[in-house]
This record gives C-alpha cells, structure tokens and sequence, in this order.
C-alpha cells in the first residue's frame, strides 16, 4: 500500500547539501508542506544530480514511503546555470545505530544516512567504530555522524535520540540456529535496552538481534523492570519477511514488484514467519503447489543465504535494506505522517501470544492500530499454519522472559 507523507521541506540554494550548512543560506530557506505522492527532486548526493524519489518504491517497498526509484543520473548544467532552487526535506530527527562496525551495521548506517528526516546519527559499537563514522560523514546528505565507543560511551550515543535501531550481536553461521544465538545475544541485548530505559526512554526501539521471538520479550521485561515500558514503541523488525515475500512473489507470478504487498504474521524464524500469500496485493491466485514453495522459501530464506556465503556470514545487506526501510517509516510516522502501516512483531492481542508479528499502523506516540483483518479469512493452509507457529514462539517467548526475569533475580 502506498503511504502518502505530508514532509516538511526546506527550499535553497544548490550549493547547500552536506551537513554543514552555512548561515546566509539558512536565512534565505523557508519552510513548505510537500505531498510525497509527487515526484520528490532530493539532491543529496551530489549538487548537479537529481535522484526521483517515488512513494510507492524506496527501501519502503509499497506500504511506507519514498525511495530511490531511479539511479542518479546528472543532469548536464552549464556552470552559469548554477542558481536554480531545489527541495529538500528538513532532517529533524536522531536515530541512533548500536552496533554499527557490524555486518548489519555498517550498510544500515549507510542507508539512514541518506534519510533526509535524518539531521543526526549516533553509531556505537564496542569496536571499531570511529572509521565507519570517519567514512560516512563524507557523504552529503543531511545527518551529522557521531561515533561513540565502548561501555564508556554508551550512554552519550543515547541522549535525545527519537529512535533506536539494535542490530548488536553475532550473526549465524553455516548449522546454527536462531536458539544457538540465544545466550551470546540475549545479554548484548540486555545491556543495550538498558542503557536506552536509562537515557532515551521515550524512542521508538528496533529490536533487530536474533533471535528475535526471544529478544523483543527480553527488551519488554527490562523496560518493565526499569519503570518505562511503552509497548507501543518496541519493535522487532520483521521487514525482511516482507521484503522477501514481496520479492519471491513477484517473480513467481511475474508482477510488478512496486505493486506486491504481502502480510507476514507471526514470528522472525523458521515456521513462525507465515506469509498470508491469500493476502497479496494485488489480487493473485496460487496453486497449492505455489503456496508451499513460496512459504518455504520465505521462512528459510535466511538459510538460503547463510548456505551461500558458506561461513562468510549471513543476510546482512538484506536486512540493512529492511531495517532502513522501518526506521524511513517510523520517521515518517513521528513526522506526522498519518497513512503508515508495516509489519513488526509487537506486544498484541491478536492471538492468545502476548507478543506476535503483523501488520501495524504507526504514528507519533509508536503502534496505533493492530491489522486484525489480515486474521480474518484465512485458507485452511493458512489456518493450520497459524496453529502448529504459536506452540514454538510461544516457547520463544517464555525462554526470553524468563532470561530477564533470572536475570534481574541474580542481580
């Protein structure tokens, strides 16, 4: 589904795209309301070039909102042509990456660096660190880079961010499951969720660190203990289901990918990831054939990839991409954006889980609606498939709750 966005945008000289913007150029900028359903001419890249942004494409696919639809292509100006004005959306918000030398992190990083809601970004890490923030900050696009390290560090990466994105941990390798991941990233993400009840309580709070069905419950049971839990503003960011539903069916059924919007409900691992395929928009038929290679392909997809780069690590780009694509949503949505719907695994009350993946709509104070209709009217496969799901995340679930209560009990 397309997602219409109200951006604030400044106009000025061309001259003005990096961070640094000088003080006769601030003065002459003045403020517009812009429909995102337009075309969007955002020169951050380069002063000469124009990239088109589309609504409908972007690391947003369908439901969020603007996106690199074409490449960049320069557009031949003689040098006394130089004058012409251009939009640009005013960056107002600070996201923060914790984990951000990562596999994971440091195309992440990249990627909300080219945001123009972006005025400020937070890398931390343990490690590693200060080159990727030296790196980045060469880019001109809007967002300030700041780098932040170790321990020390931490709790200044997180002063006045409006949202964390947690991609900290190890990733998998070849024969590892998502529960061998349990013990190693269960307390990176303990500790960091922590550090954000402590300094940022108020952000939205992207739980990207595996395994996910354990994680965003261990998040929810710090917040708890610390006095600031906000279930509408915790995530676990399920988007690459999406991403790879959307993706796989395009290409089996010949669509137009811009077009193909698939809910995945459930969890983020194996066969807790149900993509509703009687759900896709646009309207599309499936044999029962289809429907049992889509699905399986969709909840073993990142196998697919772990297998593939043979011990080089797992889905990394993918997931930047997918990660990138919420965190350009949930900037919209605290924008004031009022059409903004993804999939994310939150606190619900959609099955008898206290925690289960669907489709959201966001806002500015986090989750404002949870898409009960994608539940309704499901094939028998469908159907079946929601049963024999909850017995394994409900066992996720009670593992990382019950990690955070020992957790705080040998403390």
């Amino acid at each position: 589904m397309a997602v219409a966005s109200a951006t604030t945008l400044s106009v000025g000289s061309a001259t003005s795209f990096g961070s640094i913007v000088s003080p006769k150029l601030q003065s002459k900028a003045f403020i517009v309301k812009y429909n995102t359903r337009n075309y969007l001419r955002f020169s951050g890249l380069k002063a000469e070039a124009f990239v088109r942004c589309e609504s409908e494409s972007s690391f947003l696919g369908n439901e969020s909102v603007a996106a690199l639809r074409q490449s960049i292509t320069p557009k031949a100006q003689n040098e006394k042509q130089r004058s012409w004005n251009h939009v640009q959306p005013q960056a107002s918000y600070k996201v923060a990456v914790l984990g951000a030398s990562g596999g994971i992190g440091q195309p992440l990083a990249l990627l909300i660096k080219m945001s123009p809601l972006v005025s400020s970004l937070h890398l931390y890490d343990i490690a590693n660190v200060k080159g990727v923030a030296a790196d980045l900050s060469h880019c001109n696009t809007p967002a300030q880079v700041f780098d932040f390290t170790g321990d020390s560090e931490l709790a200044n990466s997180l002063k006045g961010v409006d949202v964390v994105v947690i991609p900290a941990g190890v990733p998998r390798k070849p024969g590892m499951t998502r529960d061998d991941l349990f013990n190693i990233n269960a307390n990176i993400v303990k500790g960091l969720v922590e550090a954000v009840a402590d300094n940022c309580p108020d952000a939205f709070i992207h739980i990207i660190s595996n395994p996910v069905n354990s994680t965003v419950p261990i998040a929810a049971e710090v917040l708890k203990q610390k006095g600031v839990y906000d279930p509408k503003k915790l995530f676990g960011v399920t988007t690459l289901d999406v991403v790879r539903a959307n993706t796989f069916v395009a290409q089996k059924k010949n669509l137009r990918l811009i077009d193909v919007d698939v809910p995945v409900i459930g969890g983020h691992a194996g066969i807790t990831i149900l993509p509703l395929l009687s759900k896709t928009r646009p309207s599309t038929t499936f044999t029962d054939e289809e429907v049992q290679e889509l699905t399986v392909r969709i909840q073993n997809a990142g196998t697919e990839v772990v297998e593939a780069k043979a011990g080089a690590g797992s889905a990394t780009l993918s997931m930047a991409y997918a990660a990138a694509r919420f965190v350009e949503s949930s900037l919209r949505a605290l924008d004031g954006d009022a059409d903004v719907y993804e999939c994310s695994y939150v606190q619900s009350d959609l099955t008898e889980l206290p925690f289960f993946a669907s489709r959201v709509k966001l806002g500015r104070n986090g989750v404002e609606a949870l898409i009960s209709s994608d539940l309704r009217g499901l094939t028998e496969y469908e159907q079946k498939a929601l049963e024999a799901l909850k017995p394994e995340l409900k066992a996720s679930i009670e593992k990382g709750i019950a990690y955070a209560q020992k957790q705080t009990v040998s403390a």
